[in-house]
C-alpha cells in the first residue's frame, strides 16, 4: 500500500483558493498512490485564529469541491486535512476523508483543542466521536495534532479496528522532538502503523515543523520529511500490523481502559 503525505507550506501572502488549487494539483500528481494525507488546517494556519470565523466553510464548501474533484482524477483515498468548519453548534476542526469516487465518506471533529482555553479552545467546539474509515486494504483510526498526546484516544480507536492511524497537524517546530517522540510511542503502543502529516512554513508568527513521518507497528521510522514543502511517499504493508501483534501479543494483557468509547 502506498502512502503519501503531503506537508504543504501555509503561506501567509496566498490566498486559501490559491492554496486550494496548489493542493490540488499535488494530490493530482500523487496517482497511483492508495492513500494521501494532507496536514490540519492547511487553508488557513492552524494558529491564524482571527482569521477562522472569516474562512469557516461547512464540511462539504469550497474545500471538499477542490479535493472531491483532485481525489476522483487522481484515484486515491484522501484525508484531506482539516477545515474550520462552521455548523449550527458552532465551529470545529474538521477532517474530511474522500473516496477515490470523490464522495465525503467521513468527517473527524477534533476532541482535544489546543490553547489552554485560549486561541483554537476558545474558538472551537470539542468533537464527541472517534473516527474509523476502512479502507480495502486496511482500517484508518482518524486524528488531529494536539490529539498525539492523549492516548486514550489511540487505545480507542484500535479498540474500534484501527491498524493505520492517520495524524493531521499543524505542529510549531518549537516542539518538534515532541512530534517525533509522541508520533513512535503512539505506534509502538499500539502496534499500528502511524501516518502523521504536518504543514511547513511560518504562519501567524509560528513556525511550523514539517518532519512528517511515519513509523511502522514496531516504533520503526520508514520515511520523514524536511522541514520544507515536501512530498513524503512511502509503501507500508498492512499485513505487518497482525504479524506484529502476533508476535508479540502485548494487547492481549491489557486489563485498563478495554471500553470502546463512541465511534463511527
Amino acid at each position: 500500500m502506498r502512502a503519501s503525505l503531503i506537508q504543504i507550506a501555509v503561506d501567509p501572502d496566498e490566498s486559501v483558493d490559491s492554496r486550494r488549487q496548489r493542493a490540488a494539483a499535488l494530490v493530482r500528481e500523487q496517482r497511483g498512490a492508495d492513500l494521501v494525507v494532507l496536514p490540519e488546517l492547511w487553508t488557513v494556519g492552524a494558529f491564524a485564529y482571527e482569521s477562522f470565523a472569516a474562512e469557516a466553510e461547512p464540511a462539504d464548501g469550497p474545500t471538499f469541491a477542490a479535493m472531491s474533484g483532485a481525489a476522483r482524477d487522481a484515484g486515491v483515498w484522501l484525508h484531506a486535512g482539516s477545515v474550520v468548519e462552521a455548523a449550527d453548534a458552532g465551529l470545529f476542526n474538521t477532517s474530511l476523508v474522500i473516496s477515490p469516487a470523490g464522495e465525503l465518506v467521513r468527517t473527524y471533529r477534533k476532541i482535544h483543542r489546543f490553547g489552554f482555553d485560549q486561541g483554537e479552545a476558545a474558538l472551537m467546539e470539542a468533537g464527541g466521536e472517534l473516527v474509523t474509515v476502512p479502507l480495502p486494504e486496511t482500517t484508518l483510526g482518524l486524528a488531529t495534532c494536539y490529539d498525539l498526546r492523549f492516548p486514550e484516544l489511540f487505545r480507542g480507536l484500535i479498540g474500534a479496528g484501527a491498524e493505520l492511524l492517520v495524524v493531521s497537524a499543524g505542529w510549531p517546530a518549537r516542539r518538534r522532538p515532541h512530534w517525533t517522540l509522541l508520533a513512535q510511542a503512539r505506534a509502538v503502543e499500539n502496534q499500528a502503523y502511524v501516518l502523521a502529516c504536518a504543514s511547513a512554513g511560518t504562519h501567524a508568527g509560528v513556525e511550523q515543523s514539517g518532519h512528517s513521518i511515519v513509523v511502522d507497528p514496531w516504533g520503526e521510522v520508514l520515511a520523514e520529511a524536511g522541514a520544507a514543502e515536501e512530498v513524503l511517499a512511502v509503501e507500508v504493508d498492512p499485513a505487518k500490523v497482525a504479524r506484529t501483534r502476533e508476535q508479540f501479543p502485548a494487547l492481549k494483557d491489557r486489563r485498563l481502559g478495554l471500553e470502546t468509547p463512541p465511534h463511527r
